[in-house]
């Protein structure tokens, strides 16, 4: 197995080519050429991930949120994306990130998150031609917005959430995975009477008659596009060694007291 054969099956279900102007989706280390004996999947490549991938004899580590996101001016110990850079890089780990490119198609990110709430009718909440960010759809019974807000904190399993003041009823529900403030008038213009989302800004609290937000956290709105491209990988290639990072649970930066 190489390195591209993992790629192919990733892009198949997630092209390259869709992936948002300021991402950096793809192979941020290694070559395609490289021989891969196994693949660990996690949500954020550290260097804690790396060492994992290295003790479970995985040379390739695939993740949502990419290694690089900006130009790196110096390697230097002790930076966590250095860290991570200079291990991958002395263990011959090829490290790969499905972002934007996985929040865009209907069977990723977005579109978990509404397969978790139970939603129907579920459609790309900005289409650009059978891909784009967020999903939209309908509840399977209209909610008050205090029955939704409980609602959501179970499906998802939270602790808890941020949420504007409660409406009267929601039928139709919007959402974008990870940081989506930008997508809020989208939201409503299609008839979204909540959209849920991550790192909402205050300001945006202030919604209007009849519309309400909740931001549900960045990790917890995303974590289950681990268990797809886990997914993904082994149905392209069932026999070989695909694994999901044990320290899912505890990889999340953000922490509630």
């Amino acid at each position: 197995m190489r390195v591209r054969d993992i790629i192919s099956a990733i892009e198949q279900f997630a092209p390259l080519s869709i992936q948002e102007g300021w991402d950096n989706s793809g192979l941020a280390v290694g070559s395609p050429g490289d021989e891969v004996h196994g693949v660990l999947v996690g949500f954020d490549c550290t260097a804690e991930l790396i060492d994992e991938a290295v003790a479970e004899g995985c040379d390739m580590v695939v993740t949502h949120h990419p290694l690089i996101f900006h130009g790196i001016k110096r390697l230097c110990p002790g930076d966590p994306v250095s860290d991570a850079v200079i291990r991958a890089v002395r263990a011959g780990v090829a490290v790969y990130a499905a972002h934007t490119t996985a929040d865009k198609v209907l069977a990723g990110v977005s579109g978990a998150m509404a397969r978790r709430l139970g939603l129907q009718d579920i459609a790309i909440l900005e289409d650009e031609g059978g891909y784009g960010l967020g999903a939209v759809g309908t509840l399977p019974k209209p909610m008050t917005g205090e029955e939704a807000a409980v609602y959501v904190k179970e499906k998802f399993g939270l602790k808890g959430l941020r949420a504007s003041r409660p409406v009267e009823r929601i039928e139709r529900v919007a959402m974008c995975g990870g940081s989506g403030g930008s997508e809020i008038d989208a939201a409503r213009a299609a008839g979204a009477q909540l959209y849920i989302s991550a790192d909402i800004s205050y300001h945006h609290f202030f919604t209007p008659e009849g519309f309400m937000l909740m931001d549900i956290g960045h990790f917890e709105s995303e974590v289950e596009i681990v268990d797809i491209l886990s997914a993904v990988i082994r149905e392209k290639f069932p026999t070989f060694a695909v694994r999901k990072s044990g320290n899912l649970g505890r990889s999340n930066p953000v922490r509630y007291f």
